[in-house]
C-alpha cells in the first residue's frame, strides 16, 4: 500500500478510527526539491582582479577556471561593491550592501543603519530560500558576514552561517586568516586544523576536502537531493600563502614588471574578446612607479611577491579542479549551475613596496625595503603574512584604473564565469551586458523557476534589489535589465546609468594627486565641494576603461546623475557618507557583554577574536594568572594574543615567568623573571605601564614598562620602546596556548601550559601595583 502524504497545514487526508484496524495513516510530506533541480555552486574568490585569471588574459595558469569558461560564459561587465563583506552580502541576498547594513567590512561597522554590520533578517540569504525548497545548503570558507563582536563562543549564533540557512559550515568567520594556521570554525564551534604545515596542511585544500565530504554525506543517502554550496576561498586575499614549489613555477615570469604585464594582458584580453577591440588601456597610475625606475634589488623582491601570488592563485585553481572532477565523478557536473566571482578588484593593502606582514599596513607601520629583502626566501611561508606591492594590484586590474576600496572599475569590475552544461547551450562566449552582484540571486531563482519568498521563518521579506540576467545566458544580444546602480565605498562614490558612469573619487583620483592617504574623514563642507567639483563622467559604453572624463561636455547629464546618486542613497541607507578607515576600525563598538574592566579566561575554552577581546593596546593593563606548578616544574603559555605577525604572550619557560611583545613582526621586546618558579600555587602577574604617547601616524604604539610579579613581588622589569598601535591581525586571544604561528621564537606553538591554570584575568582599569622599593632592587640587579 502506497504511503499517503499531505502538505503541512493541510487537512489530515487519512482516517482516524477507534483503533488502527479501522484507521488509515498519512504522513506530512517532507520538503523535496522538484525533480531534476540543478545543484548550485557559488565559488567566491577574494581580491582577485579583472586581469588575473588566465581566461581573462593573465599569464597566470588557471586551467580549471579556464575550462569552466570554455564550457560556459564569461562576463566583462559584472560589478561588485569594491570591498569584501559588502560584496559578499550582495552576492548572497540580492540586496544592496547598505541595505544589508554592510557599508564596509564588519570590523569598520559604525552606528548607522546602513553601517552597523547587522544584516536584517528581512534580507534573506539564498541559503534560506533554497533550504525551503528541498536543497542541502553548505557554506565552506570565508564568511565575514557576522558582526565582528559576535564571533565568539557567546554568540549569538543567529547570524553565523547555521543561523542563516546553511545546514553545514566549515571555514573562518573573519576577513582573512593564515592559510597555514587558520582560525577555523566547524558548524558552531572552533576547531584546530587537522594537520600542521609540516605535515602538508593548506587551508584551500582543506576547504575543498570538506566541501566534497559535505556533498558525499548527502548524496550517499539521497542521490536526487540537490545542493547549494557557497565556497569562499581565502585566496587570493593576503596572506599569499602557498607551498614553495607552486611559487617557484613562476620564477622569472614577472621580471619585466607591472608595466609590461599590463600591456601583454591587455593585448590578450582583446584577442579573447574580454576587452573591446577599440578599448584603450587606462593611464599609468600616479601612485605606481615605473618598473624601470626601481633598483635591481627592489625588482627582485617585487617579482618574488608576484611569483608567490601567482602560485597561490594557480594552487587555488587546482583545488577547484579537484572539486569539479569530483562532481564529474558523481555524475553531477552537467546539472550544476556554477557561478564564479571575486568580491572586489585586486588589493592594494600591501602598500607601495609590498610587505612580508600585512598587519603593518593596518598599523601604519610599513617595513623598509631592506627589511623585506632579508625575508625574501620566507615569503609565502608559515612565518610571513605577505602581500604584494600595489604596482601588481594596478596591473592585476588591467585594463582598468585603481583597485579595491575604490569605485573606479578597477575596484568594482571583476571576472565572472557562469557554467551549467545542461542548461546553457553557448560555450566559451563573452557576455557584455551590464550586471551587478545583486543580480546573482534573482538569476538563480529565475533559472530554478522559484519566486522570492514572501516570508522566511515568519519574517516578512524585503524586495530583491537585483534583476535577473538569465536571458543573457542564451541571448548574447539581449538587453541588460539593470539600468541604474549606485556605488559608495569609504567615501568613494559612483553611479551607473545606461552606459554612463559618474565617479567621485575620495580622497582623489590617486593619493599622489589628492596629496593625502586613504581613510580620511569627509566633512559636510568637503562633501559639498566634492559634489560641486569632484565628479567625473565616463561614457563606459564607448570608453571601457574610464579614460576620457567628459564631465565638462555633458554637465547637464552629470548633474542629473549626481541627483540620481542621492536618490539611490536615500533609498538604500547610504547616508551619512564616511570616508574614514582606521578611525572606524578603532572606534568603540558595543560588545555582546556590557563593558567591564576585568576579563577572566580559562584554558580549554574557545579563542576570542580581536574585536571581542579586551582592548589592551596603548593603555595600562595587567594580566594575572592563578596557577599551580607541579613538583617537576611546568612550562607553556598562560595567555597569548596574536601570531608571528604581531601580538603578545605571557608564558613560562625554563622555570621562569616571561612576557614578550611582538611589534608587527618586526621586533620583539620582552622581560623575564629573575628567579625560577618554585612548585606550588602562585599568582603570576604582568603589567604594562605606558611611558609616552602613541604616534599613530607613524605606526608606533605607546612605549611602556614591562613588569613581572610573582606572588606580589616584582621579579622582572624592562621597557618596550614601541608597541602595536592599532590592531593585532590575526588577533585571537587564547588562554593556555598559542595556536597558529608562534608569537616568539622562544617556543614552538601551541606550547600548551603543562601545569594547572585556574584562571587568567586581564584588567584594563589602570590599577597597577606600586612597589618602588622592589622596582629599585630589580633595576639594581640589572646594572
Amino acid at each position: 500500500m502506497a504511503l499517503t502524504e499531505y502538505e503541512p497545514g493541510a487537512a489530515f487526508p487519512g482516517v482516524i478510527g477507534r483503533t488502527t484496524d479501522e484507521s488509515r495513516p498519512a504522513w506530512p510530506a517532507p520538503v523535496r526539491a522538484r525533480e531534476g533541480a540543478p545543484n548550485v555552486l557559488f565559488i567566491v574568490l577574494d581580491d582577485t582582479g579583472f586581469g588575473q585569471l588566465g581566461c581573462y588574459g593573465s599569464p597566470i595558469e588557471t586551467p580549471s577556471f579556464d575550462a569552466l569558461a570554455a564550457n560556459g560564459l564569461r562576463y566583462n561587465n559584472m560589478h561588485t561593491t569594491a570591498l569584501c563583506s559588502p560584496s559578499r552580502s550582495c552576492i548572497i541576498t540580492g540586496r544592496n550592501h547598505h541595505s544589508n547594513a554592510m557599508a564596509a567590512i564588519t570590523e569598520l561597522a559604525s552606528g548607522y543603519p546602513g553601517y552597523n554590520g547587522v544584516i536584517p533578517f528581512e534580507n534573506g540569504f539564498l541559503s534560506e530560500m533554497l533550504v525551503e525548497h528541498g536543497y542541502s545548503t553548505f557554506m565552506v570558507g570565508k564568511y565575514h558576514l557576522t558582526p565582528s563582536n559576535q564571533e565568539t563562543g557567546a554568540g549569538p549564533f543567529d547570524r553565523w552561517p547555521l543561523g542563516r540557512g546553511f545546514q553545514r559550515y566549515y571555514g573562518f568567520l573573519g576577513g582573512d586568516t593564515s592559510q597555514w594556521y587558520p582560525d577555523l570554525v566547524y558548524d558552531n564551534h572552533q576547531v584546530e586544523p587537522p594537520r600542521t604545515p609540516e605535515e602538508g596542511y593548506h587551508l584551500s585544500e582543506d576547504l575543498v576536502d570538506k566541501a566534497m565530504e559535505f556533498i558525499s554525506d548527502v548524496k550517499q543517502v539521497d542521490p536526487a537531493k540537490p545542493f547549494y554550496l557557497h565556497l569562499c576561498f581565502g585566496a587570493t586575499h593576503a596572506p599569499h600563502h602557498v607551498p614553495k614549489e607552486w611559487a617557484d613555477r613562476y620564477a622569472g615570469v614577472f621580471d619585466e614588471g607591472w608595466d609590461a604585464y599590463r600591456e601583454k594582458v591587455f593585448a590578450r584580453q582583446k584577442e579573447l574578446g574580454i576587452a573591446p577591440a577599440d578599448a584603450e588601456l587606462s593611464r599609468h597610475d600616479p601612485d605606481v612607479p615605473d618598473w624601470a625606475s626601481q633598483s635591481p634589488a627592489a625588482r627582485r623582491l617585487y617579482s618574488r611577491f608576484m611569483e608567490v601570488f601567482a602560485g597561490f592563485l594557480s594552487h587555488t585553481d587546482h583545488q577547484v579542479g579537484r572539486l569539479i572532477e569530483f562532481l564529474r565523478m558523481l555524475g553531477e557536473l552537467d546539472n550544476t549551475l556554477i557561478m564564479v566571482i571575486s568580491d572586489n578588484g585586486a588589493s592594494a593593502e600591501g602598500g607601495p613596496t609590498g610587505t612580508t606582514n600585512e598587519a603593518q599596513f593596518f598599523n601604519n607601520a610599513q617595513e623598509p625595503l631592506e627589511e623585506s629583502l632579508k625575508l625574501i626566501d620566507e615569503i609565502g611561508g608559515p612565518r610571513r603574512f605577505n602581500h604584494y606591492p600595489w604596482g601588481w594590484t594596478w596591473a592585476g586590474n588591467t585594463p582598468f584604473r585603481r583597485w579595491k576600496r575604490e569605485t573606479y572599475r578597477g575596484g568594482a569590475s571583476d571576472p565572472f564565469i557562469v557554467s551549467w552544461p545542461q542548461g546553457i547551450t553557448a560555450r566559451g562566449e563573452v557576455r557584455t551586458q551590464y550586471a551587478h552582484i545583486i543580480d546573482m540571486v534573482p538569476t538563480v531563482l529565475d533559472l530554478l523557476g522559484l519566486e522570492p519568498p514572501k516570508t522566511i521563518r515568519g519574517v516578512t521579506q524585503s524586495p530583491l534589489h537585483g534583476v535577473s540576467f538569465a536571458h543573457t545566458l542564451q541571448d548574447a544580444a539581449g538587453e541588460s535589465n539593470h539600468h541604474t546602480q549606485y556605488f559608495e565605498m569609504l567615501g568613494h562614490r559612483a553611479i551607473y546609468y545606461d552606459g554612463w558612469r559618474a565617479v567621485c573619487p575620495w580622497p582623489g583620483p590617486s593619493f599622489t594627486e589628492a596629496g593625502m592617504p586613504f581613510g580620511q574623514p569627509i566633512s559636510a563642507r568637503t562633501l559639498s565641494e566634492l559634489d560641486a567639483n569632484g565628479w567625473e563622467l565616463y561614457h563606459v559604453a564607448e570608453d571601457f576603461a574610464e579614460n576620457h572624463n567628459v564631465a565638462a561636455d555633458h554637465r547637464d547629464r552629470l548633474i542629473a546623475m549626481i541627483g540620481t546618486w542621492y536618490v539611490e542613497a536615500g533609498k538604500y541607507n547610504v547616508m551619512p557618507v564616511d570616508g574614514s578607515g582606521l578611525a572606524r576600525m578603532v572606534a568603540e563598538k558595543p560588545l555582546v557583554a556590557l563593558p567591564r574592566d576585568s576579563y577572566t579566561y580559562r584554558p580549554g575554552t574557545q579563542s576570542i577574536p580581536f574585536f571581542a577581546a579586551p582592548r589592551v593596546l596603548n593603555r595600562p593593563h595587567s594580566i594575572t594568572a592563578d596557577v599551580e606548578i607541579p613538583a617537576d616544574g611546568a612550562e607553556g603559555v598562560l595567555l597569548s594574543q596574536g601570531t608571528s605577525a604581531g601580538g603578545y604572550s605571557l608564558f613560562v619557560k625554563d622555570g621562569k615567568l616571561r612576557y614578550v611583545h611582538n611589534y608587527v613582526g618586526r621586533a620583539v621586546y620582552g622581560v623575564e623573571s629573575d628567579q625560577v618558579l618554585a612548585p606550588g600555587k602562585h599568582t603570576l602577574r604582568f603589567e604594562f605601564e605606558p611611558t609616552g604617547q602613541p604616534d599613530m601616524e607613524h605606526g608606533k604604539g605607546a612605549p611602556g614598562k614591562l613588569q613581572l610579579y610573582v606572588d606580589g613581588t616584582l621579579t622582572g622589569n624592562a621597557e618596550a620602546p614601541v608597541t602595536n598601535p592599532f590592531v593585532l591581525n590575526p588577533g585571537a586571544l587564547t588562554c593556555g596556548a598559542n595556536f597558529g604561528s608562534a608569537i616568539t621564537d622562544d617556543y614552538a606553538s601551541p606550547f600548551k601550559f603543562t601545569g594547572t591554570i585556574h584562571t587568567v584575568t586581564v584588567d584594563v582599569s589602570g590599577e597597577l601595583i606600586e612597589d618602588s622599593e622592589a622596582e629599585l632592587r630589580a633595576h639594581m640587579a640589572r646594572q
